[in-house]
């Protein structure tokens, strides 16, 4: 199995000639041509292992649409969050309290884009701009709405009402996005077996990536789709209520109209809160495949949702003699209040993920000691923060042609305070970066400057030391050690983003203006410094968005940087959709039991042995296809990792998953398993385990590169590989012909009559 690169299985099998033996465009199983048919031909392949490759690569990268998924990292971040939990028994209180608050923050991330589409469209364009003469001049476009040409669409709610139709539009692309998604990735059902554990497994060994429906969630999805479409469809409703609150106590026959209103609104309310509630009682059912039906109240609460937007639009459109707009449009504060609600949740979660900690004796590999979760949740509301206020400032500088929004001479009052705050503060916390970034590189020289006395010790000692080829090899090993330094950094970043978020939050509460205008009064360097922070966040801001759409625009023409888009989601999309239903899908949904079924059923009918081999992320989905084997087939199983981030990043940021001790469980259950490393490998490590016989599991560190300098073997500079190439290394025929000469031959078992003569062999 290749790794998060992708590989082709020509490239895998090393021949031209492959055939595809079971999958399909998206993921399969191949073969060399002439081994296709190698289990009718047991005489010729007694005795030796027969190839086979799983191509998954299309399931993350292969089709350019997915570029544009990278809009999609707050709620993929989210996700994240549910699954970095500290490894405490599955019955400690705390676990359920953190799994509701990651729910409830990724609903409130729902309701933040929500939020964000309708400020764009309906404060922004409708309320702002149509309402002022002086943005519409020049904008054709948006003549029909000015109140200068007494149209139909002229007045205030009308325009909310036709503008309403824009985060409609993005709120319903999400939920077509997931459930095209659902349908394609959570559908795939796991083999008709328990694949259960051992009775003499102790029981911190154990794992609910082994239980039967961990990779099966299609009505947990399902029914988070349909609350958090509801939560997108209320916010908008909410905002066309808030506005026409204000229109009806402006105008004199409001009476019925205000009556109306308040009856709508305890309707939004209520619904709101059974939204809530399904969300709050939303949680994984992970012991068998949960595919049964949905009840109606949750799969009709969408339509629901639509149907009362329907009544507020009408209510909205309504005639209101004499009302118009002006200022920002009534509710923008909501900003704050969803910036401070998400702060409070994240600093729940903190005290939930440290009795958690606490529970699970504090496993001193886990990143950031168990405070991984909180953090990246923190970071997730910030990247949704920066998106939507990116996109709002972008906009409204658009819109207000040559003028700064929020200023004295701008037509239109501009977005939200809160957010010319936030992106006032988004410099500070790109110079801590920078610092950080320093102290990384400074780091690289000292540990290179250590560890380049100790390279030509590794080779052989006739070959003429070489200071530059030294110092080049010691760096490849510094800069691969900054892995293990990640927490640091996402510490620093979370722990600042807090104080800048509560900072941006108070200036805007208290002051009710933007950096700028606030520090009028001000000593001129502070308020020169408030003024530039301002308009570099908000550029800074924009830049962010602008920048995602158009890595999503190229990737739909350039190959490569499909796949390098690709890539970054192989990483924070392994995990099922706990959280967030909208989040990039998860392909271990598809790939797990794509293996699954593949080992089990070969494993069944042949009486074979199998060594799965892994390179970087395969090795990941190699150990939970394993895992999810019955017991007599995982026992004929071994495992073969190289590149393996199975205990460098996985054990510590998802300890309770794939920490020390359910590794040690994973080995305890399979034939035997061997994984490769290098000190040069920035993503593959060690899996710091010990075999009962006293033998280690690690193999390693190999040599990297395989020669030093120039020699008879090798006249040319062998090339430093890392992460890359682990099969040209000597040592993997060498392990892997040892995994499958320890199989030895298979125990006769009763086969069905189409199989008989076909055992004594393994695939590797």
């Amino acid at each position: 199995m290749h790794g998060v690169g992708g590989t082709t299985p020509e490239e895998m099998l090393g021949d031209p000639r492959v055939r595809r033996i079971t999958g399909d465009d998206t993921a399969a199983c191949y073969r060399r041509t002439e081994d296709a048919d190698a289990e009718a031909r047991p005489d010729d392949y007694r005795g030796e292992p027969v190839r086979e490759a799983y191509c998954w690569s299309n399931l993350t990268s292969g089709n350019s649409a997915r570029a544009l998924w990278l809009i999609l990292v707050p709620f993929m971040v989210a996700n994240l969050a549910h699954w970095m939990r500290p490894a405490a028994p599955q019955e400690h209180k705390a676990q359920r309290i953190y799994d509701v608050l990651v729910r409830i923050l990724a609903l409130t991330l729902t309701v933040l884009l929500a939020a964000a589409a309708c400020e764009v469209a309906l404060d922004l364009t409708a309320w702002q701009c149509a309402g002022t003469a002086a943005c519409v001049d020049g904008k054709s476009w948006l003549g029909f709405l000015s109140p200068a040409n007494s149209g139909w669409w002229s007045t205030p709610g009308r325009r909310l009402a036709l503008a309403s139709a824009l985060p409609l539009l993005v709120i319903g692309f999400l939920w077509w996005l997931s459930h095209r998604t659902w349908s394609a990735y959570e559908s795939a059902s796991p083999p008709p077996r328990d694949p259960g554990t051992s009775r003499d497994t102790p029981v911190d060994q154990r794992t609910v990536l082994s239980l039967h429906g961990f990779w099966y969630g299609r009505r947990l999805v399902a029914r988070l789709r349909a609350a958090h479409t509801t939560a997108g469809v209320l916010t908008i409703a909410a905002a066309l209520r808030i506005a026409t609150a204000k229109l009806d106590r402006r105008v004199a026959e409001g009476g019925l109209l205000a009556v109306s209103g308040q009856a709508l609104t305890v309707v939004l309310m209520l619904l709101a809160a059974v939204t809530v509630v399904i969300v709050w009682r939303t949680a994984r059912s992970e012991a068998a495949p949960d595919d049964q039906s949905d009840r109606l109240i949750v799969r009709a609460l969408p339509y629901v949702s639509l149907g009362v937007l329907a009544v507020v639009t009408v209510h909205t459109a309504w005639s209101r003699p004499g009302a118009h707009s002006s200022g920002p449009l009534p509710g923008t504060a909501a900003f704050g209040g969803i910036a401070v609600f998400q702060s409070v949740v994240v600093l729940a979660l903190a005290v939930a993920a440290w009795f958690l900690q606490r529970a699970a004796g504090g496993a001193a590999r886990s990143a950031l000691n168990g405070m991984g979760g909180p953090a990246v949740a923190l970071l997730a509301c910030a990247v949704g923060g920066v998106l939507s206020g990116g996109v709002a400032q972008r906009f409204a500088d658009w819109m207000d042609g040559d003028a700064t929004p929020g200023q004295a001479n701008a037509p239109i009052p501009g977005p939200p305070v809160l957010l010319s705050w936030q992106a006032s503060v988004l410099p500070v916390l790109l110079v801590v970066v920078a610092v950080v970034a320093v102290l990384a590189a400074v780091r690289i020289l000292v540990v290179r400057r250590r560890v380049a006395a100790d390279v030509p010790g590794l080779y052989d000692p006739r070959e003429r030391p070489d200071e530059r080829r030294t110092l080049h090899i010691a760096g490849t090993i510094a800069r691969a050690g900054l892995t293990d330094a990640a927490p640091v950094l996402v510490a620093a970043i979370a722990a600042v983003t807090l104080v800048l978020g509560a900072g941006a939050v108070a200036g805007a509460w208290l002051t009710g203006l933007a950096p700028g205008r606030a520090t009028e009064g001000a000593p001129p360097v502070v308020h020169a410094a408030a003024e530039t922070a301002e308009a570099l966040g908000s550029w800074l801001m924009s830049a962010g968005v602008i920048l995602l759409l158009t890595m999503g625009r190229r990737a739909y023409r350039d190959h490569s940087a499909r796949r390098t888009i690709g890539i970054l989601w192989d990483v924070g999309t392994f995990w099922p959709r706990a959280a967030h239903p909208f989040a990039p899908p998860c392909y271990a949904e598809r790939a797990v039991p794509d293996l699954t079924w593949r080992m089990a059923t070969w494993t069944e009918r042949f009486d074979g042995r199998l060594v799965i081999s892994g390179h970087s992320q395969g090795s990941v989905l190699a150990a939970a296809a394993v895992w999810q084997l019955d017991l007599v087939t995982r026992s004929r199983v071994a495992l073969l990792t190289y590149g393996s981030p199975l205990e460098r990043l996985y054990g510590r940021w998802f300890p309770a998953y794939f920490g020390p001790s359910v590794l040690a469980g994973l080995h305890r259950e399979m034939d035997d398993w061997r994984n490769l490393w290098r000190f040069t490998d920035p993503i593959g490590g060690p899996i710091r385990l010990a075999t009962e016989d006293g033998r280690t599991v690690d193999q390693g560190p190999l040599r990297d590169p395989l020669a030093f300098g120039r020699t008879l073997q090798d006249p040319l500079p062998a090339q430093i590989l890392g992460h890359g190439d682990y099969q040209s290394d000597p040592a993997f025929d060498a392990i892997r012909a040892e995994l499958i000469a320890r199989l030895g031959p298979p125990v006769p078992l009763q086969r069905p009559r189409s199989a008989q003569g076909s055992s004594g062999r393994s695939s590797a």
